[in-house]
């Protein structure tokens, strides 16, 4: 998870910071001038609100929470071709691009495995301890194999494959890509951070690149490093929020699909700053999943700009993130 600090403002630049839920987290829009490129508060008001929906039609079309949208009836005969949204067709397009070029390490056939372990519904993270009890199904599926969906570009239609999917993770970084991209054409510099997945244009109030605090998931709200970042993305995946516990067994929503487990060994949180959100947050998870032992090698393979914190609570921090950490907690 990511928190943010703004900085000072500065004399005559009129911040507008605009909150709203969506995706089952909190959404947040800053944007430091009160005016668009175009000089009128008209065309950003009208930018931010497009923005807005951009979330809630991610939310509707690619929703495992919901039975009747349109990922879950395609996820019921998955083997059968069927027209979608032009949102869920992106989503399931960079869902294969993310599987490709992480090797498989992001796959997004592991619903059945999150359902397996009582995550089948939302559940109250963040407000009490979970525990779930009398799990009927934790049974990890057989080996999957490989992955191979098939897109209809003309027609917008999508066959699954074998299993059905989920593009919970994956969506909300592509929300957050299509969202900057609306409020690109009205201003220069803006936040959109959706929990643990932001894109920071250009520059903060102060008129320095915006900084952003990534959390220490032992200590709620206390940063372990701030980083300092200008018209990048800053993706974490962690298991502070969501972890809980089926009949004994401590559990938490990254899954390896190797295994159909949870994954991760010895880590507990990786965040990475990359270009594209939606990228970034697939290769948060990948990276994740390598757990503690292959993480080091994987980000620096594939050059991606990543920070790590284990299990005892120890930071670390690759080559390539190092020019955006601006302190740390020793």
């Amino acid at each position: 998870m990511s928190s943010l600090d703004l900085g000072t403002q500065s004399p005559g630049r009129e911040q507008q910071v605009v909150t709203y839920r969506a995706m089952a987290t909190r959404i947040t829009i800053t944007i430091p001038a009160g005016t668009g490129l175009d000089g009128t508060r008209a065309h950003l008001e009208s930018a931010i609100s497009v923005a807005k929906q951009v979330f809630h039609t991610v939310d509707e079309t690619c929703t495992r929470f919901d039975e009747s949208s349109p990922l879950m009836e395609a996820n019921r005969s998955p083997k059968a071709w069927h027209k979608v949204p032009d949102s869920l067709f992106k989503a399931v397009e960079e869902a294969k691009r993310a599987y490709d070029v992480t090797g498989g390490r992001f796959d997004p056939r592991i619903l059945s495995a999150l359902v397996g372990l009582g995550y089948d519904k939302t559940l109250p993270f963040g407000h009490n301890d979970v525990s779930l009890i009398g799990v009927v199904n934790r049974t990890p599926p057989t080996t999957q194999g490989a992955w191979r969906p098939r897109l209809r570009y003309g027609t917008r239609e999508v066959m699954i494959g074998e299993r059905p999917i989920d593009l919970g993770g994956i969506g909300k970084g592509l929300a957050v890509r299509w969202s900057s991209e609306i409020l690109a054409r009205a201003t220069r510099d803006f936040l959109v951070d959706a929990g643990g997945d932001c894109y920071c244009a250009g520059f903060a109030r102060d008129g320095e690149p915006w900084r952003v605090g990534v959390e220490d998931p032992s200590e709620k709200g206390e940063p372990i490093c701030v980083l300092s970042v200008h018209d990048q993305a800053v993706t974490t995946s962690s298991v502070r929020l969501r972890r809980w516990v089926v009949d004994g067994t401590a559990v938490h929503h990254l899954i390896d699909p190797a295994t159909m487990t949870p994954g991760g060994r010895g880590l507990v949180a990786v965040t990475v700053v990359g270009q594209d959100p939606a990228r970034s947050e697939a290769w948060s998870k990948a990276l994740f999943i390598s757990g503690n032992a292959g993480i080091a090698p994987l980000a620096k393979r594939h050059a991606i700009a990543a920070l790590w914190i284990d299990d005892r609570g120890t930071l670390t921090t690759n080559a390539a993130i190092e020019r955006f950490v601006t302190w740390r907690r020793r």
